[in-house]
């Protein structure tokens, strides 16, 4: 059996792990395009505030461990660009060089993942109006943070990474603003809950615009200034866009393979997809709401890392 997996962190890496421990004879081969395959994902925010120390301490294996402790072929910098179902195979460009050559498989997984939304809003594609996702992500955030140069945070949106950003930029001693379009925080949360949620922010320093969005960022010298939908301005050396993410599919879309109307890849409840060789898991799929009955996405590491054990379990 000759199983690829493309993408680490807590699906791809789970999937992998538990791939070995059903089969110790597997040839199993994990690609990641960046240089990171498993790290603390939820934990990035808390390196800000110095919760977490040392950027050591965010790294759960190095792609090195990985190899040694399961005998894994693990290929970072390397990004699958094209999937060949009739030959059964991909297609793998060296991020570094563009080189590319071709790779073949009994079974496939994608856990690629979702990127962070950028609306079109005029003046979005300042530098200073970054986004969180990865170790790159953070690196930056963290030696702008600790430069000195960031007094305030604008953090648009209050779900999971916005309020956690919000909470670490405050341990950092900024000065911190939330926006959020809505009328509360944290969405899955009953307003009177997250009601307690507002209160306890505000308690510790950090304003809440609920109710507003954002109508247009201006760079002005060192600063953005955040022009609102309600006409008001703010102003801030750093903004940070937390308003959702997008899976990212273009791979099943060109391989052929069925994806919703919401964007996201079908899945059945084996994880498998339109084609019986190649599974699917984390943030680009939508799987069934078992309360609601409705299909939906789940973008968050424990689902993910539920859905990497059921993957590997059906692969064998």
């Amino acid at each position: 059996m000759k199983c690829l997996i493309i993408g680490g962190v807590a699906g791809g890496a789970t999937v992998t792990a538990r791939l070995r421990r059903l089969d110790e004879t597997a040839e199993i081969i994990l690609f990641e395009r960046r240089e990171h395959i498993l790290y603390a994902n939820c934990g990035l925010p808390y390196y800000i505030g110095n919760v977490i120390k040392e950027r050591k301490n965010l790294f759960l294996q190095t792609p090195e461990d990985f190899r040694k402790r399961f005998r894994i072929d693990v290929r970072t910098g390397q990004e699958v660009i094209k999937i060949d179902r009739d030959a059964k195979t991909v297609t793998v460009k060296l991020v570094a060089s563009g080189q590319e050559y071709s790779e073949s498989y009994d079974k496939l997984v994608l856990s690629t993942g979702a990127e962070p939304l950028r609306p079109p809003i005029p003046g979005i594609n300042s530098e200073k109006i970054v986004t969180l996702r990865n170790i790159p992500d953070i690196d930056r955030l963290k030696t702008f943070v600790t430069s000195g140069k960031a007094t305030r945070a604008i953090v648009i949106g209050g779900g999971f990474i916005g309020l956690k950003m919000a909470e670490n930029f405050r341990k950092a001693w900024m000065e911190v603003i939330v926006i959020e379009k809505m009328d509360q925080v944290m969405a899955p949360l009953d307003y009177t809950m997250g009601a307690i949620v507002h209160r306890h922010f505000r308690e510790n320093g950090v304003e809440l615009i609920l109710g507003d969005g954002v109508k247009e960022f201006t760079e002005d010298k060192e600063q953005v200034e955040v022009q609102l939908e309600s006409g008001k301005e703010l102003k801030a050396e750093l903004i940070l866009l937390s308003i959702g993410v997008r899976p990212e599919i273009q791979l099943a879309g060109g391989a052929g393979l069925r994806v919703s109307a919401a964007g996201n890849m079908v899945v059945d409840r084996y994880m498998q997809t339109s084609d019986p060789s190649i599974y699917a898991l984390g943030d680009a799929v939508e799987v069934l709401n078992r309360v609601t009955g409705i299909q939906m996405r789940m973008p968050l590491a424990g689902p993910a890392n539920k859905q990497g054990r059921i993957v590997a379990n059906n692969i064998f």
